[in-house]
Order: structure tokens, then sequence, then C-alpha cells
């Protein structure tokens, strides 16, 4: 069984596709949502994991008139979106219940769709290596299924090539069909923007690609029909699957580049906030800010091409470097607020700080891989009694990973410090003079992303730190 992608594709369900090598794929952004025709939509869709990637993939299908099958492995999952509730929090009820789409723990459901997109989680193991076990996984799921035919899309974040190394013998190993010639395989990286109500499934540019031009274009097609923003054709898998961590590793540079500068400020007495607003009045200036670096794609997706690029004989080291930069500023936060205390002349083991906003990111509740929990890890090693406050992220799950009192009804009664870690916009209506006076004498604000007027927080009272 020949375990790479052929480019000879003879598709088995009567639509004949050329031979096709993949470089001769030309790159083409489309522009507004096209129509399909009504014979193509009555193709079935099925969507591989249903979070924050899957679910309004699924849902963008559905609502574009798919027949939409959403698998997942779990239980409780599945019986929320049955049941119509929006699992993800980015959506709506509405929107889970309504158009064709049926969600199921059955894997069976698999063959009945022409196309099936894996969406699965694809995190960094102990060693800051690529973890695939899920996306392996689900293609021998998939090609345990699927039937002659199928087009196979991956849309989980991977190094480049890993779609031909790692997706595609498990689909045909448990398959027992040959891809290009039983079965045909695209990539496309996901976009997902949780939280941000502007940059749905519909608003983002996709990008797209496929093992020669006649599956490229037949991917395409289907997202074009969904995506109003438009659709990228890649001229390989390779490429596709590359943009999707260039797009990451770039952002990862950069906030490294400007939390450096703050760290450097801070010690030259400068602050670094008033010289990227001057810097950034220069056309061709780029408008990044300092802050924690979180989440699911920033701090991971680096990880992905070094590991290609050095296991190819290249060591990226400014990739690294940005990396270990970005994953010492939560020492730096926890540094500013002890200097913060000390100049509020606290005893620090008598103190008590407050951080609020535990989630990765600002209008989510979402808490893995949030860089707010290394903030208060740092902070107990200073014997600091620390508590937590998130409007948005579930208190038990918080209190099992952070490890740290929840207040469950804010208070700030006997705080010496506050930590604004995560500014959701229910921290805007805060009137900073009363929260000061309900605070200890002498408090302290250490604001970290900013979002304070810094003259209206001293003015209230505040001991006022920011990176």
């Amino acid at each position: 069984m020949n375990p790479t992608i052929s480019d000879t594709d003879n598709r088995t369900d009567g639509r004949e596709h050329d031979r096709y090598p993949l470089s001769r794929t030309e790159p083409q952004t489309g522009g507004k949502r096209k129509a399909v025709d009504e014979s193509a939509r009555n193709a079935t869709i099925c969507v591989v994991g249903l979070g924050y990637v899957g679910l309004p993939l699924a849902v963008g299908f559905a609502r574009a008139d798919y027949r939409v099958i959403g698998y997942d492995v779990d239980e409780s999952t599945v019986e929320r979106l049955q049941a119509g509730i929006d699992t993800t929090g980015d959506l709506s009820d509405d929107a889970v219940r309504d158009g064709d789409i049926s969600y199921t723990t059955s894997a069976g459901a698999i063959a009945d769709a022409e196309y099936v997109i894996v969406a699965v989680p694809t995190p960094i193991d102990d060693r800051n290596g690529p973890n695939l076990e899920h996306v392996e996984s689900a293609a021998r799921t998939v090609g345990s299924k699927m039937t002659a035919g199928t087009t196979a899309i991956l849309e989980s974040t991977v190094y480049p090539g890993a779609t031909r190394e790692v997706f595609v013998p498990a689909l045909e190993d448990a398959s027992g069909m040959t891809a290009g010639e039983d079965f045909f395989v695209g990539y496309s990286p996901e976009r997902a923007t949780p939280g941000d109500e502007d940059r749905s499934v519909e608003d983002v540019v996709k990008v797209v690609s496929g093992q020669n031009e006649k599956v490229l274009e037949d991917i395409a097609q289907r997202y074009e029909s969904v995506v109003d923003a438009g659709v990228h054709r890649a001229p390989s898998i390779e490429v596709a699957e590359a943009s999707k961590v260039v797009e990451n590793a770039q952002r990862d540079l950069n906030i490294a580049f400007v939390n450096e500068l703050s760290v450097a400020f801070d010690q030259m007495d400068v602050d670094a906030r008033d010289v990227l607003e001057a810097a950034g009045t220069k056309w061709n200036f780029h408008d990044y800010r300092p802050g924690l670096v979180g989440g699911h794609c920033i701090p991971v997706d680096p990880y992905f091409l070094a590991y290609r690029s050095s296991r190819d004989g290249f060591e990226p080291e400014l990739l690294r470097r940005s990396r270990v930069v970005n994953e010492s500023i939560p020492d730096h936060v926890a540094e500013l607020t002890i200097g913060a205390l000390n100049e509020c002349h606290k005893t620090l083991c008598e103190s008590r700080v407050l951080v609020l906003g535990l989630a990765y990111k600002p209008n989510v509740g979402d808490i893995r891989n949030s860089k707010v929990a290394d903030v208060v890890d740092a902070l107990t090693d200073y014997d600091v009694d620390v508590e937590g406050f998130d409007p948005l992220a579930d208190d038990d799950d918080v209190r099992e990973t952070f490890g740290l009192d929840v207040q469950e009804r804010l208070s700030f009664d006997g705080i010496d410090a506050i930590v604004l870690a995560t500014p959701h916009p229910e921290f805007e209506q805060f009137d900073l003079e009363a929260v000061a006076n309900a605070l200890a004498e002498t408090p302290a604000l250490i604001d970290v992303t900013g979002s304070i007027d810094e003259d209206v927080a001293t003015d209230a009272g505040f001991v006022y730190r920011t990176l």
C-alpha cells in the first residue's frame, strides 16, 4: 500500500480527475461567497470534532443548505448539541438547532458523507514537540468507516508534511484503500477566532489545498459556498500547512519583540507604551503590544514549524528565542506585582492579591493554556495569598486547573493588589475610585494589557504598573 498521496486521481464515483502534479496548482484568492448548483448541495459533509473549530464549521455548512453530520467522541458534548445548546459560546442555540445537521457519537454515520472534515486538537507534548495522536486516531476512525470516493480534509494545525506523513497513512491503513485512487485528500487550516463576533467562519478568507488541481477545485467550491470572504487556493498541501503555522509564528515573533522592549524599558524607567505610541506615528510601523501569550495557537504553532525545520537540519533560533521571551512574561508580571506591593509598604506573606480575568483572552471563558495560571504560580512562590475571579470561566475548572481560591461573587474586601490579567468587557464598568476605596489602604493595580489609563488609575489612589 502506498503511504503517500498519489498524483494520479481516478475517482471511483463516476467523476473523472486528470493527473496534475502538485506544483502545477496556481494560488488564487476568491471574493464573495459563490453559488453552488443544487446537485452539489446534495452532498453530505461530516465534521469530525465539534469544538471551537469544528462546530462553527458544521453550522456554516448547514446554513449553506448542505446535509451535515457532526461527529464527536465526547458523549456530553453531543448530548448538549442534540438538545440545541451551543457548547462553544461563539454561536447561539438557534444556530446549533437550525439547518439539516445531526450530531452523533456513532462513527458509522461517517459512511454517509462524501466529504469528511477533521478538526481535532493538535497540542504539543512535554518536550514542545507536535502531538498528533488525535489526528491519527481520527484518521483511523474515518478510514474504517468511509466509502470509496470520499474526500477527507484535515483542518487541524500540523507541521508541513504531516498530512502526508500521518493523516494519509492512517486513512489508508484503516480503510484498505489508496489515497488518490480510492479516496481523495485535502488540507484547509482552521482560522477560528473564539470571542470575535466580527470574524466568524463566513468572514475570514479560507486557505484550501488538495492533492491535485481537480481535488483542489472540488474542495474550494465547497468552501466558497460557505465563506463570504473568499477562498485562497494554495499550490500544495505543504504550502497550506506551512501558512497556518507561519501566521501565528509571525505574531509570536512580533509580540516577543515588544515584550522584550517592555522589560528593557522598565529597567530604564521609560514607559514602553509611550515609546510604542510615538514609534507608531510612522506609516510603516506595525502596532503590536506587550502581553501574556496564551491560547491554542500563538504559543503552540511556532513549535510545529521549529520541529519540522530542525528535523530537516536547520535550527530556527529566532522562533525558539521568541518562545523563550514570551514564556518569561508571567514571571515578569509577578515581579511587577511584587514591586508594586513593596512600594505600597506591604508585607508579602501577609498580602492578598486578586487576579481578575483567568481566561487566555478577553470575551471567552476558555482557561486552557492560559498563561494567567503561570502568573498565579509565580506569585504564590513569593508566599502571596492569591485569589481569582473570572465572570466567564467555570469556577470548578479554575479551581482544578489553577489551584487557587476562586471568588464566585466579586469582593475587594481586604485585597492589597489587583492584577487585571484578562480585561473582559465586564471589567470596563468598574468605578476605579470606588474600587480603590474598597481595597486595603494604598492598593496596587497591575494592568497587564494596559487597558486602563494610568492617570485615571493613579488619581483613583492606585500604585499602577503595566507591561
